[in-house]
């Protein structure tokens, strides 16, 4: 047997008290008179043995109630199998929960001070000597280092609300790689366990490490979530009217009515509004707005909710350009009319090519490239373009209906499409155009009927693969392809059965040629994403950046600056900044004194679904796997982790002993007769 508080047992030296009483008893003696002296000796006799036994029954009780008592406050207990390897020393490892949902309110205060005390309650649960390693959802480097006790202490004190989301699992990984050698290994998480924090999925954890849940008390609480936006222009022009998309959700029980929404613009108020969101749903509103300068623009979205009041605000960056870059790069035809489309719009700049003279290099500055009936077709070429599609471009292919049918095949499966089957010289029509597909959102005002579409005199038809993804656009009757697009990796490829020769046929004067092309053009801008998410999106994309042999690109915040590391691959430069976004806000990415790109972070929606896991449901994510739980609003924290680790614990019995024996000694004294009734004589 053990002891958890050995100390106590010097408190048995309080049994010398009763032993003491006993042996020099203090009680006062009254003189009695008798008349005979032959009967009193009898008597005398008779009562002094049953006193003697009373009084050493007596002391017996009193010295093992105190026994008892004493180990009682010592802690006995009983070593299990699983008990700690006091020679190694313990390894206790702790996680505290800091995510927002830990910022609600119970009756001990916040979540995150209550996790605080519980963490200092399970320290104190260990002899001095053991090492402690602090975890919280930042992950930092610090953390995992071992600590002393009263290191452990002062750090608990310095944690904070942090934006930044781990689940469980990755906690628990976290945990196992900090355990070492033949230490024990004790593993605890406080968290609220939020629905979002435990995730779905099985869990796992090692067999040699003893985790223990302590679970906190969170109250669900109602909370209305600016989810997204979009828009629905795809690019942005200046001075001209946009619209932008809102998305709410509500993650509460009751519905929300008349939510207010306000969009501000380089903090200038653009535009407000009001929405209603039924109990548990999303809801999209409509926001109209304009009066937009060139350059990048930060957008703020704002509603008013409380007590949750983190997930209130949406950041969202965008680029109005003053133009868009289109390649055409032209067989032996005129390539009057793609000439004729894009220079008529001072937004688009065009730059038109012969076959002969292709600068690959430059294909990256083109968010479109426009295949004119160009009859050679090279591996080069072909190369070029799918490095091209790899970095997310775009590509319209009308095909010279002279070429070579071979040449082109081949052509085209190496960018993956359809090879061709057969040049048909019939005149057909289309029968059928996709209105339904986003490319022909907005292009009319209402749905036409016996619409008059293109024809074409000489086409190809291709030998369809079904691996191949495909949206057709417009269809000759049974189904034939005269337009479709083509995802290919990141970027899509707009395939043509004919060209806009007139001998070809009539697309390039039909009124549906300019609204297709201008779509397709606009569909392809690239962007950057409007937002990015803490903790979540670690690589910033931006389009190639050239550096000097001394430059370096800058992420810079409000009272944030750092230097990021930077890769160059496939035309992009990408940004790696791990963790080190830590506040929601706009960052300004700079070469020098020139911005070359905004990016917007948000606080992680993960937070915003005030659900919690019960104990029930936990114990099903572990399976068959022994875990401890503890409930801190039901369970004394210290005597659950002493009886989770020391085994069978004994204070309770040596309590009720020790009670037992007091009584014991209460009975003696009140019912235990030392006198033998008299005889008769």
């Amino acid at each position: 047997m053990n002891f958890l508080y050995p100390g106590f047992l010097f408190a048995l030296l309080a049994i010398l008290i009763p032993v003491i009483i006993h042996l020099f008893n203090f009680r006062k003696f009254r003189k009695v008179y008798f008349s005979n002296v032959a009967f009193l000796k009898e008597v005398q006799e008779q009562n002094s043995s049953r006193e003697k036994l009373k009084n050493l029954l007596i002391l017996a009780a009193r010295i093992l109630a105190i026994i008892f008592l004493v180990l009682a406050f010592s802690r006995p207990f009983i070593s299990s199998n699983t008990a700690a390897n006091k020679a190694n020393g313990n390894i206790v490892s702790i996680y505290l929960d800091n995510s927002y949902s830990m910022d609600a309110v119970n009756k001990e205060g916040s979540l995150l001070d209550e996790a605080k005390r519980r963490a200092k309650e399970i320290v104190k649960s260990y002899a001095l000597n053991d090492r402690f390693q602090l975890l919280t959802n930042d992950f930092e480097g610090r953390h995992q280092r071992l600590l002393n006790a009263e290191e452990f202490l002062q750090a608990i004190d310095e944690v904070k609300i942090s934006p930044a989301s781990k689940n469980l699992q990755q906690v628990i990984n976290r945990q196992q790689s900090v355990f070492t050698g033949n230490s024990h290994r004790f593993a605890y998480v406080i968290s609220d366990f939020q629905q979002n924090f435990v995730g779905k999925a099985d869990l796992r954890k090692e067999e040699q490490t003893q985790l223990a849940l302590v679970k906190l008390s969170g109250n669900e609480l109602p909370n209305i979530s600016v989810d997204s936006v979009w828009f629905l222009s795809p690019v942005h022009q200046a001075n001209t009217s946009e619209k932008i998309i809102v998305r709410l959700k509500n993650f509460g029980n009751h519905d929300a009515l008349n939510i207010p929404l306000k969009l501000l613009i380089n903090n200038q108020q653009k535009a407000v509004g009001s929405i209603s969101v039924k109990a548990g749903e999303t809801a999209i509103d409509t926001l109209s707005y304009s009066g937009l300068n060139l350059g990048w623009q930060r957008g703020v979205l704002s509603i008013k909710d409380f007590p949750l009041t983190f997930d209130d605000q949406l950041n969202f960056s965008f680029n109005v350009n003053a133009n868009q870059q289109v390649l055409s790069i032209n067989g032996n035809q005129t390539a009057k009319y793609i000439e004729a489309l894009f220079n008529a719009d001072p937004y688009f700049k065009l730059s038109s090519v012969s076959e002969n003279n292709i600068n690959y290099a430059g294909f990256a500055n083109y968010s479109l490239i426009v295949l004119n009936g160009i009859s050679q077709l090279s591996s080069g070429l072909a190369q070029e373009l799918k490095n091209y599609l790899n970095n997310g471009g775009s590509l319209v292919i009308f095909p010279s209906t002279e070429t070579d049918k071979a040449a082109y095949s081949s052509f085209l499966m190496a960018l993956k499409l359809p090879s061709v089957e057969n040049l048909t010289t019939e005149p057909i029509k289309v029968a059928q155009i996709e209105l339904k597909h986003p490319l022909f959102k907005d292009v009319f005002e209402a749905l036409p009927k016996n619409m008059d579409l293109p024809l074409a005199n000489r086409y190809f038809t291709y030998a369809e693969r079904s691996t191949t993804s495909k949206e057709n656009l417009l269809q000759f009757p049974a189904g034939k392809l005269y337009l479709a697009r083509y995802p290919i990796n990141a970027g899509q490829v707009f395939l043509a059965a004919t060209g806009l020769d007139e001998q070809d046929g009539n697309l390039a004067k039909h009124p549906l040629f300019v609204p297709l092309m201008y779509k397709i053009a606009f569909e392809s801008a690239k962007d950057q994403p409007l937002f990015y998410t803490i903790g979540k999106d670690h690589v910033i994309e931006v389009p190639a950046v050239k550096l000097g042999a001394n430059q370096s690109l800058k992420l810079i915040g409000d009272g944030f600056e750092v230097i990021p590391d930077v890769n160059h691959q496939n035309g992009k430069t990408l940004l790696y900044i791990a963790d080190q976004i830590q506040k929601a806000g706009f960052y300004a990415i700079k070469n020098g004194d020139t911005t070359i790109a905004v990016a917007a972070y948000n606080d992680n929606r993960a937070e915003s679904d005030m659900k919690y896991n019960s104990q029930t449901e936990l114990e099903g994510l572990f399976g068959a796997q022994k875990v401890h739980f503890i409930d801190a609003k039901k369970e004394n924290l210290s005597s659950a982790i002493a009886e989770k680790n020391n085994g069978t614990e004994l204070w309770k019995l040596c309590l009720i002993l020790s009670l037992l024996f007091i009584a014991a000694e209460i009975l003696l004294v009140r019912f235990y007769r030392t006198q033998k009734p008299s005889s008769a004589h």
